[in-house]
């Protein structure tokens, strides 16, 4: 029966835009379609989530909000995706269609590879793993599934952010775990968690079954699969294939290592070291490859004979006699039609010559986005010579790769001739300058001289860096950011004066003397409570410098009982009365709510940033009716 037919998406018309022309494979978490797409009239693939996922409100929040991140990804190895929508039932993923075959088809047809051939797959696999990994993405669920070879032998990954979507559902159904259960970092099966390193853990073992054509662990369930990625080293290639270098061995190790932090610290530091590998690999010479005969690799080669084939002409002496053995005439009448013929002759040998003298042309290739030596190797290959150029830095091409070419790849270039390999240096980032100390222009200039912008200026109290100089930067000093970003200074304020309104006078002169202030003390008459603070010069939370004058005015401290009780004392036997514990010491949360607790109500003042009472009013142990306020200093 032909599936295709069967399926009743064949024919649709989904989102008024997508055609849908047949079924291409269909996977554990979505069907891939043929489609057109009517409003841009191109050949689209269209990924389409399987009903179970549809239906999860979770999963399509989340599909959604990672399409548009991958979206934003742009490189010449990954599968690129055009739109993302819904349509009633059907949630579908347009993306950029690649006709040929997974690398998965690939093994299966011709089993192990050998060590080169495998590592040239595997470097544009990691280009575009570092890619995304440059962009803040991680791919989750690498393996040969996800890597498409093209017709014309290019590589593309597919599927970036899928696997994180379905992660944030409750989707685990074992025919979805069993396809990449091998490929799982110990971190994904012990944790759930997955980063840049997971990814090259998975790279690792994609590596290793490329070479020995087989997969690290096998068990009867996926759960032993897991068990044994958790505890069990994966066993060098080479122990199952002896003919796999070294080189292979040590780079699946690494890759593999157990610990995240044992592994490169991303697919393009693994990039790095693949090439390193390829290129110290010894070349050999495989009779598969050898070049066809001429007849078969030159279609367009002609044999160019020693005359051009045409009737001889009779050599000069035949032809002109010396005039005293010429015949006598009455008049010397030219032969047109041999005059005509010479005349053809040279014309003939003239185009003969400048057709056999044009050079053969060749297209430039597709280079950009491949590593700049298997770029190399490729423009050679063409018939052409290569140039490097000094590199360039840019945020979306990983180090090593090939930023651009001149001339652009389809251009027709002599044969032998020679273009231009732009590398780039990657995304550039600087180091944040050490502005510490320096004043606010000075670390301005400092900031903008590093080729960074100078974000918010705040001000800082501090005792231990003069007033008015840098005490720190954010991001701190050294780290690397990208060209022209923000950098948040925090200047010294020196002494910023303490709060100290409402605090008992002997308390409040002895706190400010100890923070190394001249206190004068000024009593006033006044109704505020006897001996507390009720102003202070300068302002609280200004900034002054250290032993600055400072004078505080206190309501004269007079029988602090008759100004409590006053004359209204029938109205106050009325009222509740709580003893005011002692809270200097503990946590202001902790004072706050023992307070409160017992019917006070609260006000904190800020002298310093310890959390903890200094000092509170009224003192401890007197009796204050329930609802008046106890201030505490912290």
């Amino acid at each position: 029966m032909d599936t295709t037919t069967a399926d009743p998406l064949v024919g649709r018309l989904v989102d008024g835009r997508y055609r849908i022309e047949s079924r291409i494979a269909r996977g554990g978490m979505a069907t891939v379609y043929l489609a057109l797409d009517i409003r841009l009239d191109r050949t689209v693939a269209l990924k389409v989530m399987h009903s179970s996922l549809a239906e999860d409100p979770a999963f399509v929040r989340r599909f959604i909000g990672e399409a548009k991140s991958v979206a934003s990804l742009s490189h010449p190895n990954v599968v690129h995706v055009f739109d993302q929508g819904t349509d009633n039932d059907v949630v579908y993923l347009s993306m950029e269609y690649v006709p040929g075959r997974t690398l998965r088809d690939i093994l299966r047809d011709r089993g192990r590879l050998p060590a080169r051939e495998a590592l040239e797959i595997m470097i544009p696999v990691l280009a575009a793993l570092g890619a995304a990994h440059q962009a803040g993405l991680v791919h989750r669920d690498v393996k040969p599934e996800n890597v498409l070879m093209t017709d014309d032998g290019r590589v593309k990954v597919v599927d970036f952010g899928l696997a994180r979507a379905i992660e944030a559902t409750n989707q685990t159904r074992t025919g979805v775990m069993i396809g990449t259960i091998a490929y799982m970092a110990p971190e994904q099966v012990t944790l759930g968690a997955a980063d840049v390193r997971s990814d090259v853990y998975a790279a690792g073992i994609m590596l290793f079954e490329l070479v020995t054509g087989q997969q690290p662990y096998d068990g009867q369930t996926p759960m032993s699969v897991a068990y044994r990625h958790v505890h069990d080293t994966v066993p060098a290639p080479s122990s199952l294939v002896p003919e796999v270098p070294p080189l292979i061995d040590t780079l699946v190790a690494h890759a593999t290592a157990r610990e995240p932090d044992a592994r490169p610290a991303d697919a393009t530091a693994m990039l790095v070291a693949a090439v390193d590998a390829h290129r110290m690999l010894p070349r050999t010479t495989d009779p598969r490859m050898t070049a066809p005969s001429m007849s078969h690799s030159q279609p367009h080669a002609r044999t160019v004979s020693a005359a051009p084939s045409m009737p001889q002409a009779a050599p000069p002496h035949t032809m002109i006699q010396p005039r005293e053995e010429m015949p006598k005439r009455r008049g010397f009448r030219p032969n047109w039609f041999l005059v005509v013929l010479a005349a053809v002759m040279v014309v003939a040998v003239g185009l003969t010559g400048w057709f056999f003298a044009q050079p053969e042309l060749v297209h430039v290739p597709e280079l950009v986005g491949k590593n700049l030596e298997l770029a190399r190797k490729t423009a050679v290959a063409a018939g052409l010579k290569v140039q490097e150029a000094k590199g360039e830095n840019d945020e979306k091409t990983a180090e090593g790769l090939v930023l651009r070419t001149d001339p652009v790849a389809g251009a027709e270039v002599e044969k032998g001739g020679t273009i231009t390999l732009v590398p780039s240096l990657g995304p550039k980032r600087v180091a944040v300058p050490n502005t510490a100390g320096m004043s606010g222009d000075e670390a301005r200039n400092a900031i903008a001289v590093a080729g960074l912008t100078v974000g918010v200026v705040k001000r800082l109290a501090s005792q231990q860096v003069e007033r008015d100089k840098v005490i720190r930067t954010s991001p701190q000093v050294g780290e690397k950011v990208r060209e022209g970003a923000k950098v948040d200074i925090y200047v010294s304020a020196g002494l910023v004066m303490p709060d100290v309104g409402g605090m008992p006078k002997d308390e409040a002169a002895g706190y400010l003397g100890g923070q190394g202030f001249q206190v004068q003390v000024n009593e006033v008459d006044d109704d505020a409570e006897p001996c507390t603070v009720i102003a202070q010069t300068p302002k609280a939370k200004s900034e002054v410098n250290p032993g600055a004058q400072v004078m505080i005015t206190v309501a004269r401290c007079q029988d602090f009982w008759n100004w409590f009780r006053g004359d209204d004392d029938e109205a106050r036997d009325d009222q509740q009365f709580a003893l005011v514990p002692v809270v200097i010491g503990k946590d202001v949360k902790d004072a706050r709510a023992e307070l409160q607790a017992l019917g006070f109500k609260v006000r904190v003042q800020r002298l310093g940033n310890r959390g903890v009472v200094q000092f509170q009013r009224p003192l401890p142990n007197s009796e204050r009716p329930q609802g008046s306020t106890v201030v505490l200093w912290q």
